[in-house]
């Protein structure tokens, strides 16, 4: 199987429901939703903070890896990139990622975490 074929088939996969491996993708991608939002909640209650505050950022910053390889792929497999990017979807999908990764390098970034609920 050549690449363009490769790339086809995830483009069938990620955005075609209506298909048996597009259906178990998009319940995959719901259920990491739904963790990373759980994830988000737990994070933002002092107490658990300060308990479980490693492990929250380390899943944290799993789950942006994962929807960051979600995006990439998404670009890599649609005809037209910058169309997709541009979208409605290409857009909530880079703003949901980039809260993490502007919170390295901005101070206070973590305020920027109510953006991850854009994934939902």
């Amino acid at each position: 199987m050549n690449l363009k074929n490769h790339r086809e088939r995830l483009a069938t996969i990620i955005f075609d429901a209506d298909t048996r491996a597009g259906k178990i993708y998009d319940i995959g991608l719901l259920v990491v939703i739904a963790v990373s939002v759980m994830v988000a909640m737990l994070d933002s209650v002092k107490e658990i903070q300060a308990a479980y505050g490693t492990l929250l950022s380390t899943a944290e910053w799993g789950l942006t890896v994962l929807f960051s390889l979600d995006y990439v792929v998404r670009l890599w497999c649609v005809k037209h990139p910058a169309k997709y990017a541009l979208s409605f979807f290409g857009l909530v999908d880079l703003l949901s990622v980039i809260p993490t990764y502007l919170g390295l390098a901005v101070p206070r970034g973590r305020h920027l975490a109510t953006l991850r609920f854009l994934r939902i």
